[in-house]
């Protein structure tokens, strides 16, 4: 049994190593996806979103605002 928990104890490690030394890859090719998936979207909800949310421009303009010193 001694031995069987040896093996055991030596994988987990080798694995957690294994993992640890890959997770920068991991996560830069997660994100690159991300990217790739969402920049067209984006790009289509974008031009729609600003086109709500601007006011429109005025097309006359009001009196100067008044100036008092403290």
């Amino acid at each position: 049994m001694s031995v069987a928990s040896f093996v055991m104890s030596a994988g987990m490690i080798a694995g957690s190593a294994m993992l640890y030394t890959r997770i920068p890859s991991l996560t830069k090719r997660y994100i690159s996806e991300l990217k790739l998936e969402l920049t067209p979207m984006i790009t289509d909800m974008v031009p729609g979103q600003i086109d709500q949310a601007m006011p429109e421009l005025p097309t006359s303009t009001g009196p100067a605002v008044p100036f008092k010193l403290p």
